[in-house]
């Protein structure tokens, strides 16, 4: 799964990256942000794979942000203005796409991006360790081995692990993009569980280690759970 931050001072260019990026299943928009400010603190508290980079925005534009960061994700510039091509090529910028953006050369865009993160050394692409969620008006670290599961709860996933649960403002979707899928699976419409904390698996149900009793929805039954 290809997570996409979408950065962007204008709400029509976010609504055609959105409508781009929901033509591929296995691209999913983890953010999306009106300013480089915005940016950055998502860059820096979330997993993103790729970013696609407005230039003109207010305060500071898009290459002052590419400039500032130690680590960028791999980014696409996307611009009403051809004039900076050299100077995004020269931050090792993926592509360069002049507004407005048709859906063929998005998808070329998505092309280089995957081959770019194919040709990374496996150290680079480890899986994270953990995972930033809103909690209430704050931002809070957990840790991926201390988690058992999470379950959807309409615009809230509760995460339940050795800290015990917490409530966090996310949807399961969103979550699920961001988990190394060797680790966690979705085994029903309202459930991811921690496979390593899978103690046994029923027909109809598993449970974890801590004692849950997570059931398998119709459609994910059959799958073998237990490595």
């Amino acid at each position: 799964m290809l997570r996409v931050l979408i950065v962007d001072d204008e709400p029509h260019a976010h609504d055609v990256l959105a409508h781009h990026c929901r033509l591929d299943p296995d691209v999913t928009v983890v953010g999306n942000c009106h300013s480089a400010a915005e940016a950055l603190r998502m860059i820096e508290t979330g997993r993103v794979d790729l970013m696609f980079l407005d230039i003109r925005m207010p305060l500071f534009d898009g290459l002052a942000l590419l400039r500032g960061l130690r680590t960028p994700p791999l980014t696409v510039i996307v611009s009403a203005y051809q004039n900076h091509a050299l100077e995004g090529f020269d931050l090792d910028v993926v592509d360069y796409l002049v507004k407005p953006v048709s859906a063929s050369r998005f998808a070329a865009a998505l092309a280089k991006a995957r081959r770019r993160i194919a040709e990374q050394p496996a150290s680079e692409r480890a899986d994270p360790v953990d995972i930033v969620l809103k909690v209430d008006r704050t931002l809070r670290r957990f840790r991926l081995v201390e988690i058992s599961s999470f379950e959807a709860q309409g615009n809230f996933v509760n995460v339940v692990g050795t800290q015990g649960s917490t409530l966090a403002t996310a949807t399961l979707k969103s979550v699920r993009a961001r988990l190394p899928s060797a680790r966690f699976v979705q085994i029903h419409r309202s459930f991811i569980v921690n496979r390593e904390q899978i103690a046994e698996q029923q027909p109809d149900k598993v449970r974890l280690a801590d004692g849950q009793l997570i059931p398998i929805g119709r459609s994910y039954r059959g799958t073998r759970l237990l490595k």
